[in-house]
């Protein structure tokens, strides 16, 4: 089905940017909200964001703009892909225009401090008449900026949602799969984000491959087994949103937390490694937060532990991951076992 309304991106990030183009590219006005009016006026008359997405050209029936209630204007589908922490307030925002049946699909990848909400949660509260989604995967923009194979998963309780965004997202070069299990595809994709400040700081002190190897599958084993306990589909981490971002997280100096990580094992403190990122990194507070909520729910997390001593107490790596490799050895693969 060919979309003819206008759709509306909140967020000129990178991912932002990347997803109202791609939809841009197929034909359909986009807006591209951004606090930033002179930002937005720069990417209109340059057709680029420099900043973000630096020689990615953008489609001409895309409009950034600074005018929320402009952007919204007329539009049924609607990204929300700004900073986690910025989510709620302009959630309150856009609750007064935003009208029953409109989609608001979240892209933001976080926690709420103070309340443990996932994004979704938090557009579900604060605009109740919307139907919500969770678009989430191995998706680094600037991959996705050159058109390099990508899949992605689209959650979400209502069909009409899951198809719509299948069809507009589409393309020669983005699949789109579908899952129900909306809370757990947004976990997979929050809770990542922290494993990758560990392998980049791993990367940092020259780690093998058999170390990189049992990083990711007792990231895995860590990230399903807290996720259940909230209340997710432990199948959702075998897919795109779950082992998929993880890897691909994990693995490339493109993702912000990785980098967050390498610059921490090269020797910087963690206000010097986020200053030179110069951009969110959402796995720094999201690390304190499951920390303190694993807690809470006593669930097993030795590799959050040992990584919130390491970011935030400045424990030497060396020895935090000598005692980790004195901790509990529990079954390989999570729900085999039973856990003592």
């Amino acid at each position: 089905m060919k979309e003819t309304a206008p759709v509306a991106v909140l967020g000129g990030g990178s991912f932002g940017t990347v997803i109202a183009n791609m939809v841009a590219e197929k034909g359909v006005e986009v807006r591209l909200w951004m606090r930033n009016a002179e930002a937005a006026a720069k990417i209109n008359a340059e057709r680029e964001n420099a900043r973000y997405v630096p020689g990615y050209m953008l489609a001409d029936n895309l409009l950034a703009t600074s005018d929320l209630a402009a952007a919204l204007e007329g539009v049924e589908i609607i990204f929300v892909s700004i900073p986690s922490s910025a989510v709620r307030s302009v959630m309150r925002r856009i609750a007064p225009m935003v009208k029953p049946q409109q989609m608001l699909i979240s892209t933001t990848k976080g926690i709420e401090a103070g309340t443990f909400s996932l994004m979704s949660e938090i557009l579900a509260e604060e605009v109740p008449q919307a139907r919500i989604g969770v678009l989430s995967g191995p998706n680094l923009a600037k991959e996705v900026a050159r058109r390099e194979l990508t899949g992605t998963v689209i959650a979400s309780e209502s069909e009409e949602v899951r198809d719509r965004l299948q069809a507009l997202l589409h393309s020669p070069y983005f699949r789109v799969y579908a899952s129900t299990d909306t809370y757990g595809v947004e976990l997979g994709g929050t809770l990542k984000n922290i494993y990758a400040i560990a392998a980049g700081l791993s990367a940092a002190f020259g780690m093998g491959e058999n170390t990189r190897s049992m990083l990711l599958t007792r990231s895995l084993a860590e990230m399903s087994r807290f996720a259940v306990s909230m209340g997710a589909n432990p199948m959702t981490f075998l897919g795109l949103a779950g082992v998929g971002d993880l890897i691909v997280t994990c693995m490339s100096p493109l993702s912000r937390n990785y980098r967050v990580g390498y610059a921490l094992g090269e020797g910087k403190t963690l206000d010097q490694a986020v200053e030179a990122l110069g951009e969110v990194a959402e796995g720094v507070n999201t690390l304190k937060l499951v920390r303190e909520k694993a807690a809470e729910k006593e669930v097993y997390m030795p590799l959050v532990d040992g990584l919130y001593q390491v970011v935030f107490e400045n424990a030497p790596i060396n020895e935090v991951a000598r005692r980790m490799m004195l901790n509990e050895q529990p079954s390989d693969v999570e729900f085999v076992l039973p856990r003592e």
